[in-house]
């Protein structure tokens, strides 16, 4: 489990290099660890994630640092795990992650991980090493049992201007998720500040607390499903992040009292409830956004996987109708329709 570091600049610090700063804090490693820990995303300042080294802090500003499992690892060793590539260059991949699959090397996952695919794919010297040769072309993290669509970068350049994309809200992710309860408004946004739980430190929470790094997440309802004896109903959803903080829709659905349907962590319901998923229902389906070096534009789109599909094809019997971008989208994502 990643762990987070929280710093106030004191007015004797102001004018001082981030990486400078945070090198130079109790808890944290090399200037050069903190680099890259800052070049990949892992650092917020006042709440937003910058991606320079070169920023200068101020009196009185907030710094977040998410800490990597185990500082400073050794090189990703490649593994002939399967990829499914929707598209590939040489300065990019898309490709759609598997349930059950790790993103990186972390406690608990020292192999068989995406990290340890991409290197066996493309070589080490081939990918990425921004977040530390641990993450090699990783530029965003999708959760273990989330599966769809995600990018990785071949070089540094790439891996840079897409996290940028990222950073600059240009990079357009859509995910699907069914949600329990009856979700009246049509569309909504969720804005809010998330930070680790206080109570539980594997699980994230909204706060307000000064530390937390701001969340955004909008929804279109695509489809809403009767209540029947057992459960309140369901209400299937796609989610577009505008940021990309650790189980964000999970925990912002939860947060307006809809949450994720199989969810282990945030999720309610028994076992029928939840129809037998046993994990959230969570799938990256569409990322869209302008190639960092042809300026080309690049979308990809993904079907639901088998097990997503079923509890949709199990529902269908229930549902109260599709909105107008569920009759849209719905039939891209692969269910039997009538």
């Amino acid at each position: 489990m990643a762990m987070d570091a929280h710093y106030l600049v004191d007015a004797s610090d102001a004018g001082c290099r981030l990486d400078a700063y945070l090198g130079s804090q109790d808890g944290m490693p090399s200037r050069s660890a903190c680099a890259r820990l800052i070049e990949g995303g892992s650092v917020a300042l006042n709440g937003e994630t910058v991606l320079s080294k070169k920023e200068s802090v101020q009196a009185g500003d907030r710094i977040s640092v998410e800490l990597p499992d185990e500082p400073e690892p050794g090189v990703v060793a490649g593994e002939p795990i399967p990829l499914d590539i929707r598209y590939e260059d040489d300065h990019l991949i898309v490709l759609s992650k598997q349930r059950g699959l790790v993103c990186h090397p972390a406690h608990g996952h020292d192999s068989g991980t995406l990290a340890n695919a991409l290197v066996y794919r493309c070589g080490i010297e081939h990918l990425g090493t921004l977040q530390g040769e641990d993450r090699p072309g990783i530029v965003h993290r999708l959760d273990r049992d989330t599966s769809g669509l995600m990018l990785a970068a071949k070089d540094d350049d790439t891996q840079r201007a897409l996290q940028d994309l990222i950073r600059l809200r240009t990079l357009d992710r859509r995910y699907i998720a069914l949600c329990h309860g009856y979700i009246a408004h049509d569309a909504g946004t969720i804005n809010t500040g998330i930070a680790r739980s206080t109570r539980d430190r594997v699980k994230m929470a909204v706060t307000d607390d000064p530390f937390a790094r701001q969340a955004i997440t909008t929804f279109k309802v695509l489809e809403r499903f009767e209540a029947t004896r057992g459960n309140d109903g369901y209400t299937l959803v796609e989610c577009h992040l505008y940021t990309g903080r650790t189980h964000q829709i999970r925990v912002h659905m939860r947060h307006i009292a809809h949450p994720l349907v199989g969810d282990p962590l945030y999720g309610k319901g028994s076992d029928r409830a939840n129809y037998g998923l046993q994990r959230q229902f969570l799938h990256s389906w569409r990322v869209k956004f302008a190639h960092p070096v042809t300026g080309e534009e690049i979308e990809c789109f993904d079907e639901l996987p088998w097990d997503l599909a079923a509890v949709l094809d199990e529902l269908a019997p229930t549902s109260l109708g599709r909105t107008e971008a569920g009759e849209r989208i719905v039939p891209m994502l692969g269910l039997l329709e009538d």
